[in-house]
């Protein structure tokens, strides 16, 4: 592990000094070889799968699940390199000319759960901004994560860029996992956790690094009065039930009290199967589940919904400031009015008008892939991309100028 850290300082200074064009083609290389390596990746995984005795879908492979690696990481690969962009630039008075100037963080710590996929998306918008990557896989997933990291190895060497840029912790021993989160003797610069709760709880308790991540998604969509009722059941229904087991979905719906009776039935037919839990005046318009104060703060991950009649705007802003984890949140409403003081008070990474909560992706946001959601309000916030990844410094230029 510390060779590791070692050869990921040495390799994230070959990227952040070398050409845009040479990371490009590391990328688009990585995709080839995946591609090519197809047959390699799926054995490995079928292993993984046998071993985990009939662990989630986020684990299984196939064909299309491949193809589609490699199509996110082409995606990566043909977004804008962030590395030497000029963020603003100014003369003082003196003559001096000054620049803020993107940059590579440096060398990012990857700690994730079963995703196979996570492994190529990391490893792809970390070279697009300039870092090393030390990469560490859930141990269900550690053999489709080395074949995946193989293919990517080979794309960063057939670009000449050192195969040290990307590294995988090829062990399921968790003491690797205590090794990243102090730092590798100060060679980590930033520890981003992809995960389930009792990962990122560890990670944010014992790193002595930077880190980035979140905690939960307790994302609410809010339906106000003006709302238009099919808008709203569409909506909410692909907010909460597209995929109910990513961070971006609704987990409580806030509705107004006043239109409750005419839209909560609506919502809810659209919902289908998804069990409801309510507060008094919502099981009086409906027959669901009561609602417990712990529903509130609930991240289900599941087609459970908790449900609670507000008296519009200022009351729903404060059950989102208790209960929210500053993930996402949305509003449904015609009122434009409402609408922006929404936007404006509500204090999340990401907030949303007349649009579903599962629109928090990184691939949606235009950036290829993430790397995660941040919740937190330093450095990054929402879906972290490539640009996300670079932190930025001071180019002075001057002509001989000295301070009196």
């Amino acid at each position: 592990m510390a060779a590791m850290g070692v050869g990921a300082r040495s390799a994230a200074a070959v990227l952040r000094t070398c050409a845009a064009e040479q990371r490009t083609a590391a990328i688009e290389g990585m995709a080839r070889a995946i591609r090519a390596q197809a047959r390699e990746i799926l054995a490995a995984n079928a292993r993984d799968l046998e071993r985990a005795r009939g662990l989630h879908d986020r684990l299984r492979l196939d064909e299309g699940r491949v193809e589609a690696i490699a199509r996110s990481i082409e995606e990566v690969a043909a977004l804008p390199d962030p590395v030497g962009e000029e963020m603003a630039r100014w003369m003082r008075p003196n003559g001096l000319d000054i620049a803020r100037v993107r940059t590579p963080i440096g060398v990012i710590g990857m700690i994730y759960e079963s995703r196979p996929n996570v492994t190529a998306d990391a490893a792809a918008i970390c070279v697009r901004s300039g870092n090393a990557v030390i990469l560490r896989s859930g141990s269900d997933a550690l053999k489709s994560t080395v074949a995946i990291h193989a293919a990517i190895a080979a794309g960063l060497e057939e670009a000449g860029l050192p195969a040290a840029a990307v590294q995988i912790a090829a062990t399921a021993d968790r003491e690797a996992v205590g090794m990243m989160l102090e730092g590798l003797g100060g060679a980590i610069d930033l520890i981003i956790p992809r995960g389930g709760k009792a990962l990122v709880e560890r990670v944010s308790r014992e790193a002595r690094v930077a880190v980035l991540g979140h905690l939960e998604g307790v994302c609410h969509t809010y339906v106000h009065a003006s709302a238009d009722p099919g808008m709203a059941a569409a909506i909410v229904a692909n907010a909460k039930m597209r995929r109910v087991s990513v961070c971006g979905a609704t987990e409580t719906l806030l509705i107004d009290r006043s239109a409750a009776p005419a839209l909560l039935p609506v919502i809810a037919r659209k919902l289908g199967g998804c069990e409801l839990r309510g507060d008094v005046e919502s099981r009086a318009v409906l027959p669901m589940e009561a609602a417990e104060e712990s529903d509130w703060t609930a991240e289900y991950l599941a087609p459970v919904l908790a449900v609670r009649t507000v008296a519009g705007l200022d009351e729903a802003v404060d059950h989102i400031a208790r209960y929210g984890t500053g993930h996402t949140e949305a509003i449904v409403c015609e009122d434009e009015e409402v609408a922006a003081a929404f936007l404006e008070r509500v204090d999340s990474a990401i907030v949303m008008w007349n649009a579903s909560t599962q629109f928090a992706d990184g691939g949606e946001f235009g950036f290829g892939a993430e790397i995660g959601i941040a919740t937190g309000r330093l450095h990054a916030r929402g879906p972290v991309g490539p640009e996300q990844l670079t932190t930025f410094k001071y180019v002075v230029r001057g002509k001989g100028q000295v301070r009196p």
